[in-house]
């Protein structure tokens, strides 16, 4: 929340079961993003993503199934990010509704980030290419 919040990010969407609560621990952690930056609790992520694809978005899978770099992905329309869970990565059903799928290269041993690192660094690359084109950050 606090990149998202740091970075101009309109909105997180987050599945109503199987994921945190924004309660008071959350805020405190986020050190007051969430205050800042509207959370929406939704019954599917895949829902979630085929209205944000039929409204003009441009739904963009974080994953390690995709052999394009992030870098690679353009990001001057309005996107909109899914990133999965740590433990089984985005369902089927969401990533029906992704029209790009991009992949953060690894190096290591371990093959994965953790979901925060890996939207910070998402968030951060259509940041670098918004400015890049003059492009209004919120």
């Amino acid at each position: 929340a606090r990149t998202c919040e740091c970075a101009g990010v309109d909105a997180i969407v987050i599945p109503e079961h199987g994921s945190v609560s924004v309660g008071g621990d959350a805020i405190k952690t986020s050190t007051g993003a969430l205050h800042h930056i509207p959370v929406c609790r939704v019954s599917s992520i895949a829902w979630a993503a085929k209205f944000l694809r039929e409204n003009g978005y441009n739904v963009v899978a974080v994953t390690e199934k995709s052999d394009i770099n992030y870098t690679e992905g353009k990001y001057s329309d309005p996107v909109a990010i899914v990133m999965g869970a740590e433990d089984v990565g985005i369902s089927p059903e969401a990533m029906k509704q992704c029209e790009t799928r991009v992949g953060i290269p690894m190096f290591g041993n371990i093959g994965s980030l953790n979901v925060s690192v890996a939207a910070g660094v998402m968030i951060y690359e259509v940041v670098r290419q918004r400015l890049e084109a003059n492009l209004e950050i919120i």
